[in-house]
């Protein structure tokens, strides 16, 4: 059974950071990208960024291109997530995902992150 767990939110002052973690477990070795999607409330889930995991290779979402960092630890099976310069607007819940296919396979439960102005 596979697990994603997101760790790190909470409340912040605009232009301050927070790092979520993404701890997988379970059937974990045909992942070949995981990625970092978030929600603000009324809003559609959005992607953020993702990485692919055997090459390093990074995406980011424009509006967090220069602020964001995905990296991931594979001996650690974690994903991570800087985020630098938070704006009120980005105030959401941010979920963790992994795909091993052409979908985005499974989701953690998602942590919350308060940016206040």
């Amino acid at each position: 059974q596979v697990q994603l767990v997101e760790s790190g939110g909470g409340l912040v002052q605009a232009g301050g950071s927070l790092r979520l973690s993404c701890a997988t477990s379970g059937r974990t070795f045909n992942f070949y990208a995981m990625g970092w999607f978030r929600q603000a409330p009324g809003q559609e889930r959005e992607f953020v960024a993702n990485i692919m995991l055997s090459t390093g290779w990074t995406t980011y979402a424009d509006s967090v291109k220069g602020r964001f960092t995905i990296s991931s630890d594979n001996a650690k099976n974690t994903v991570y997530l800087q985020m630098n310069r938070l704006k009120p607007e980005e105030t959401g819940v941010y979920y963790c995902a992994a795909r091993n296919g052409d979908h985005w396979n499974y989701w953690g439960q998602g942590t919350q992150v308060n940016v206040s102005s």
